[in-house]
């Protein structure tokens, strides 16, 4: 069995997060090996990337080449589409609002794996080998990665984008609370004939968010969380009655719709490690968080993760796995993901009460939001960039004359 010593990073996993991390690391000047198979190929999903993480990935060099696929979201709106005796007001985010041209744009992940896949393969500083891991050794100094293809990987520093069942965090010895939740979404992709204007609705329904979000032309991608037997039910529909159902639900406000083939169901579930490193392994992705589709927070918080271990390994380039090292990206990631885990779990929760008082927080709280524009301003600036949100109302209440001796000293 051969065995390498000389590289700074192995990454485990090689969906968009371990094909991210294995990109960010080799641009800051890291040796990195990635581990895991080709990209996939046939995920029929859709990923909506915030404007922070779009400059990310600019950094890395794959933007360019993602643009031409994507479309903008300049307007992202919340339906109450419950039937319940409390419902919500409608509530409606413009980027213009807080000074974007617009909060995102939204891939295709065949074409976003296809891009990263493509970059990974011509960076030389990354040494792909595609075949898993099958097993971990962690010692005091570095870990060791026994590859099915009969090699190992040694490095001061492991990265756990290998998912939410992550072997790399169980060797690590970093438990997690886990929890199936009664949901699954369907996913799927359709044609319309009125044009989205570039606006994303998620309606709220007694089963959980149904998510429309535009792809370039008279084209939308769509979540649908629904029951696990609804889900089942809806998928084996023919093409002319899924369609006609998905019409009904967006009270056709796209006009009509033509569902596209690729139809697919993926269980949902929450889960949250004890910690977010330990033992010279790192998480990041969903080996870290897991929660379900609302907002569009899962992949732009991977995104984060990798952003801030990076940096924190290059401050630490004599042992990136080091105690100190690791601790501190676990005090950095806590407050965001728990913040955000915290939120979308708390509002999934409320969709699916039949609770009066879980109706009526759920309603209140949209109402100050859809009538506060202030308020409003803040919630999108935190959904872009942690502490924007802070920093903007911070910098509002400074008084001219304060402006005036800052701009002096």
């Amino acid at each position: 069995m051969s065995v390498d010593t000389t590289n700074h990073v192995v990454v485990a996993g090689t969906g968009p997060v371990g094909l991210i991390s294995a990109l960010a690391f080799a641009e800051a000047g890291f040796g990195v090996v990635l581990a895991g198979p080709s990209a996939r190929a046939d995920d029929g999903r859709t990923t909506a990337l915030m404007v922070p993480a779009l400059k990310f990935l600019a950094k890395l060099g794959v933007l360019d080449s993602l643009e031409p696929d994507a479309a903008p979201l300049k307007v992202m709106r919340i339906i109450d589409g419950t039937s319940r005796l409390i419902r919500s007001p409608i509530v409606t985010f413009r980027a213009g609002e807080i000074g974007e041209d617009h909060f995102g744009l939204n891939f295709q992940n065949r074409v976003f794996n296809a891009v990263l896949e493509k970059a990974v393969e011509a960076h030389a500083g990354i040494e792909w080998r595609r075949a898993m891991v099958d097993s971990w050794t962690l010692e005091p100094n570095k870990v060791n990665a026994a590859l099915s293809d009969g090699t190992s990987v040694e490095a001061p520093l492991a990265v756990a984008a290998d998912g939410r069942n992550s072997p790399a965090r169980q060797a690590a010895g970093i438990s997690a609370s886990v929890r199936s939740l009664p949901q699954a979404a369907l996913v799927l992709n359709f044609a319309h004939s009125r044009d989205h204007a570039f606006t994303s609705t998620e309606f709220h329904t007694e089963t959980g968010p149904f998510t429309q979000v535009p792809l370039p032309g008279r084209r939308s991608s769509l979540v649908w969380v629904l029951r696990p037997e609804m889900a089942k039910d809806f998928a084996s529909l023919d093409d002319a009655a899924l369609s006609l159902r998905v019409e009904q639900q967006m009270q056709s406000m796209l006009g009509r719709v033509t569902v596209e083939g690729g139809r697919q169901i993926y269980p949902l579930s929450t889960l949250l490690p004890q910690r977010f490193a330990q033992n010279r392994v790192a998480l990041v992705g969903e080996a870290a968080h897991v929660f379900p589709p609302i907002g569009a927070q899962g992949l732009n918080l991977g995104i984060r993760d990798v952003d801030q271990l990076v940096e924190i390994a290059s401050k630490y380039r004599d042992d990136t796995g080091a105690v100190e090292a690791l601790t501190s990206y676990d005090s950095a990631r806590r407050p965001d993901i728990l913040a955000r885990t915290s939120a979308v779990n708390l509002l999934n929760t409320s969709l699916l009460s039949d609770m009066l008082p879980a109706q009526l927080a759920r309603s209140a709280g949209l109402n100050v939001l859809g009538g506060f524009s202030p308020l409003r301003a803040f919630f999108m600036r935190e959904g872009l960039r942690p502490g924007s949100g802070f920093s903007s109302i911070a910098s509002s209440l400074r008084s001219p004359r304060s402006q005036r001796d800052a701009s002096t000293d």
